[in-house]
């Protein structure tokens, strides 16, 4: 467990999609020991909207204990949902965060999808989903794309600390470069991850994708071969205006069309905090 952090929160609108969500944390709680907390954002300034709230978000919690057997938390924040659940997470004490997510439509294809916006604003990692979990036991396959940046190190702590709850296999998907100095770096980074899989006992396999095509799309295409319960991404270090505008890649696999829940590791987190997990102890 990350030092003084042991809360899985998740983004509540009182939707299908946030129950998806729900059940996703409840999954991982099960495993990883952790409390769940709903959070709700409201526009500021209307005491009857914040009231409306309270009295919607009491009687899910009270259905949620009851249908659910768990104990669950709420907080109702006011601002935008981008910097009121970025500001929140801010020396907070939630591990990571669980966001249903309708897909990206409409204009959200030039300004960037909501759940993005809020995900490169946070130092933990959020989990975003779409369906409900396909079981409530195991994430048994968790597809971990590898390519030359830096940030491939970031993600791998995660990878680590969910494969050990879950026993889960990390099938290494490599970029397929030709560049030398490219290659040289996307091996560097493969072979510093399964030298921290081997030392965590973590069961791993390497896949290496086609020379032509979307890397993206080719990742997603194997993650529903193998019938994955996760894929695991470092979003875009600095995103700009023109990568809302001409598509980021992880918007489209955040987005990808089979409903496979995508973890997003922003380079911000903080690489030290997980040690214990990467090198080997319990």
């Amino acid at each position: 467990m990350v030092q003084g952090k042991n809360v899985l929160l998740v983004t509540w609108d009182f939707t299908g999609m946030s129950e998806n969500a729900l059940l996703h944390s409840i999954k991982l709680s099960r495993n990883v020991e952790t409390k769940i907390r709903l959070v709700h954002v409201i526009k500021p300034g209307d005491p009857q909207i914040r009231l409306d709230a309270e009295e919607k978000m009491k009687k899910d919690i009270s259905r949620i204990q009851e249908e659910y057997k768990i104990l669950c938390e709420s907080v109702i924040l006011e601002g935008s949902l981008f910097s009121a659940i970025t500001e929140y997470l801010r020396d907070g004490d939630a591990i990571m965060v669980i966001m249903g997510t309708h897909g990206i439509k409409g204009p959200q294809k030039y300004f960037g999808s909501h759940a993005l916006k809020v995900i490169i604003g946070s130092e933990i990692p959020f989990i975003v989903v779409h369906d409900k979990p396909a079981n409530m036991e195991r994430v048994a396959n968790i597809v971990f794309p590898i390519d030359f940046k830096s940030e491939n190190k970031e993600k791998l702590q995660w990878a680590i600390y969910l494969g050990k709850y879950f026993n889960s296999k990390v099938h290494l998907f490599k970029a397929p470069v030709t560049d030398s100095s490219l290659v040289k770096k996307v091996n560097v980074n493969l072979n510093f991850a399964i030298r921290f899989l081997i030392q965590n006992n973590l069961d791993y396999e390497i896949h290496t994708a086609k020379k032509n095509g979307s890397f993206s799309k080719e990742m997603i295409s194997f993650a529903k071969e193998i019938d994955a319960d996760l894929i695991l991404i470092t979003t875009t270090k600095h995103i700009t205006f023109l990568d809302y505008l001409f598509g980021a890649s992880e918007q489209y696999v955040i987005d990808n069309p089979v409903g496979i829940p995508v973890m997003c590791v922003n380079p911000k987190a903080s690489f030290a905090q997980m040690g214990q997990f990467m090198y080997g102890n319990t």
